[in-house]
């Protein structure tokens, strides 16, 4: 079971998700209304998390920015949210070892297309297994205008059968108009290891809403734990 807050914005919010529960913070480098710098980070003392883990989400930054910034912001994982490349992974993985979190993102998209992105989706997924460089993989809707962040669902049921081929060894975290009210749904129809969130426990972009931080984390947790006894 794995929860991460994404699209943090302020020390205070990050506080808030680790607060209640949440196993990591999630914090976007890329263009974003939830945008964040390794300036403005490193000013906080984020260190002060316990053992949530530091996430920065990267979209088409070099490995050498990303780099930068994992130093500077003291990350603790990565998030790649653009296409997938191995040399990227390798890279960041030669440089840091095991302890840093290495999340690759797949998409499926919110509408249309569906069969091209099974077929895609499956021959990322095997190659990311034969590879071995990333911990886990994160599959998130993507609309025509935008692959993340987007507030929308896809579609579990169809996804279903191409996810749960993923093996063991690589991680499966579903994002993608998650809530407090769907997110049980998603766990049960999906069986991931962990759920992230951003749009759906916010107050305006950028900006968490205590309660549903809190309700999000509790009713994943729950439906974590219900799925963790019938499994």
């Amino acid at each position: 079971m794995w929860v991460k807050i994404c699209g943090t914005t302020t020390l205070e919010d990050a506080r808030l998700a680790a607060g209640a529960g949440a196993d990591a913070v999630g914090f976007v480098f890329a263009p974003s209304p939830r945008r964040v710098t390794a300036s403005e980070l490193s000013a906080m003392p984020l260190e002060n998390l316990g053992d949530a883990r530091r996430v920065g989400v990267f979209v088409s930054e070099s490995c050498e920015e990303i780099a930068y910034d994992i130093r500077a912001a003291q990350l603790t994982g990565v998030q790649l949210h653009g296409e997938l490349e191995f040399a990227a992974i390798d890279q960041l993985r030669d440089e840091f070892g095991d302890d840093l979190l290495i999340i690759q993102s797949l998409h499926w998209p919110a509408e249309g297309m569906v069969a091209d992105t099974e077929r895609h989706l499956r021959a990322a997924l095997r190659a990311l297994v034969e590879h071995g460089g990333a911990d886990a993989v994160l599959v998130d809707t993507k609309t025509p205008k935008a692959s993340g962040g987007t507030g929308v669902t896809y579609d579990w049921e169809r996804a279903r059968e191409v996810l749960q081929e993923v093996p063991g060894n690589l991680r499966l975290i579903v994002a993608g108009g998650l809530n407090s009210g769907n997110v049980a749904d998603a766990i049960r129809t999906l069986r991931p290891w962990g759920v992230d969130v951003a749009s759906g426990v916010e107050a305006a972009p950028g900006s968490k809403d205590p309660e549903k931080v809190r309700a999000f984390v509790r009713e994943a947790q729950t439906a974590f734990a219900e799925s963790e006894r019938r499994w």
